[in-house]
């Protein structure tokens, strides 16, 4: 089943020349995305019945005919490649006249809403969902990200209270932020961005100080988000 719903942008997700940001983007595709589950019986208003909910794994982003302020996005997604603990979720972004604006995909894990440990999808669940075989990308499997050897700058963050979201930890649209303020000035000025990708490793708690370190390969701009001792991985952001 192909899930469809419009968005119209507000002034908050307008960046430079008066375009979409990646940030509302991604926010437009998370919440289409929430809705469907919602349709499902597997939203948010649904974890006191079912005790399981979603976690983002993965985005990957492209950007094809980035969007201005003033008019109506068409989305489209559905839910594809459901297996035992992971699932795929494709996104399509269309303007007023039809044009294909954008692409992504993601992935998500299902987690017991009481333990806080993976859990397995059941039939009942793929069935829900009425799954699809498009994939907006020649390949459904995310390549791993690899850590830098070296970087050029870093920043430090300390998580606040409104970066918290119904799991206990940051929400997932707050690392795009935190890769952004971790970009050198000259760098960021370059945005936006047509391909973004966001590998989740580790969750990030209230109070916690996280390292945000930079570094430029070829051209692809690479951001990894690491325990205030460097020792935990939480995230690789790359902009391109």
């Amino acid at each position: 089943m192909i899930y469809k719903e419009k968005f119209r942008p507000g002034l908050k997700d307008v960046g430079k020349g008066n375009k979409i940001k990646n940030r509302a983007l991604l926010e437009f595709l998370e919440n289409i995305g929430a809705y469907h589950s919602d349709m499902a019986g597997y939203g948010a208003n649904d974890t006191e019945k079912t005790n399981v909910g979603w976690i983002l794994l993965d985005w990957k982003l492209e950007v094809i005919n980035r969007p201005k302020y003033g008019g109506v996005l068409n989305i489209n997604t559905w839910g594809k490649g459901m297996n035992k603990f992971f699932t795929y979720r494709d996104f399509e972004i269309y303007d007023e006249n039809n044009n294909l604006c954008a692409i992504a995909t993601s992935k998500w894990a299902l987690i017991d809403i009481r333990s806080r440990k993976m859990t397995r999808l059941t039939e009942e669940m793929v069935n829900s969902y009425k799954l699809e075989e498009k994939d907006v990308f020649s390949k459904r499997e995310l390549d791993k990200i690899k850590e830098p050897e070296e970087y050029s700058s870093s920043i430090t963050y300390t998580v606040l209270r409104r970066d918290i979201d119904i799991n206990k930890h940051m929400h997932n649209l707050y690392y795009l932020d935190l890769a952004y303020e971790a970009l050198p000035e000259e760098i960021y000025n370059q945005r936006p961005f047509d391909n973004v990708r966001i590998t989740y490793k580790k969750e990030i708690k209230l109070g916690e100080t996280v390292v945000c370190k930079y570094a430029k390969i070829k051209n692809e701009h690479i951001i990894v988000i690491k325990s205030q001792d460097e020792k935990i991985i939480h995230a690789i952001i790359t902009l391109k």
